[in-house]
């Protein structure tokens, strides 16, 4: 049972009804850590796209079983959906929790069709250090482990994440990045091409966590490069952004209707 405050809080929220989780604790590699839970409609229309929601922390913490409302959200919206475990500091540093998200999304694409999902199809979403880490995997997938998934991500939606850090100047990138030996090849900003997928970046203007001046940057930096991006800015802090997926918090917020307003023309289109 969670004992965190968020995890209380995944516990006790009302869920979306259309949506249930359909596995829990996958195995995905060798480390115990490596688990994953997924979820979809409860009425599925197969094939579902997939969507790989990435938790953050810091880079330093983390637990996917805390995230269940934003499974639920997602698969409501009709998604086959992901939330995997990944291995942080102090036990590994960066790439390996990259690299650890690229097995996860591996084994999601291998494994898709047998829980009705479309493995051609991949959309990957993240919060905060997951919003980085998503975003990376999106940029250089065979950097990371996971070749398959060039030519298969449609969309990347980024909540709250950092995107333009260096030099390192907190305990947590510090510990995290700060023995990599090219450290301005870990920033998603100066990875931008052309070729990167449609982005949808959200954030909040009270964040004094992850400043909003990353989205703005990232942005910018993409519609440069000719990349299509919805840029959005709310009257939120760190952790609203996330908790505004939660059923409850959508009216006043409006972070969940943007993100689904993106989404639903990608989940609405044919099955390749």
């Amino acid at each position: 049972m969670p004992h965190s405050p968020l995890g209380w809080l995944d516990l006790l929220v009302p869920k979306d009804s259309s949506s249930r989780r359909i596995a829990r604790a996958v195995r995905f590699g060798p480390n115990p850590k490596h688990l994953l839970d997924l979820y979809a409609p409860k009425q599925p229309s197969a094939p579902l796209p997939l969507l790989f929601f990435v938790h953050g922390g810091g880079w330093d913490s983390g637990d996917r079983t805390e995230y269940g409302f934003a499974g639920r959200a997602f698969a409501a919206l009709g998604f086959l959906v992901a939330i995997a475990d990944y291995r942080v500091f102090p036990e590994v540093v960066f790439p390996a929790f990259v690299e650890d998200l690229a097995q996860a999304a591996n084994w999601l694409t291998a494994n898709a069709a047998a829980y009705g999902g479309d493995h051609a199809r991949v959309f990957l979403t993240g919060h905060s250090a997951g919003a980085y880490n998503a975003m990376m995997l999106a940029l250089e997938p065979e950097r990371f482990g996971a070749p398959g998934l060039r030519g298969r991500i449609e969309a990347v939606v980024g909540l709250s994440g950092p995107y333009n850090f260096y030099p390192f100047d907190v305990k947590q990138s510090i510990d995290a990045f700060g023995t990599y030996p090219e450290p301005h090849t870990t920033q998603p900003i100066n990875l931008i091409t052309p070729a990167a997928p449609p982005m949808f970046l959200g954030h909040g203007l009270h964040d004094t966590t992850v400043g909003d001046y990353h989205t703005v940057r990232l942005a910018a930096k993409l519609r440069a490069a000719g990349v299509p991006v919805v840029e959005k800015h709310y009257d939120l802090r760190h952790a609203e952004v996330v908790l505004s997926l939660m059923r409850p918090f959508r009216r006043a917020w409006p972070v969940y209707r943007d993100v689904a307003d993106f989404l639903r023309p990608h989940v609405n289109q044919t099955a390749r």
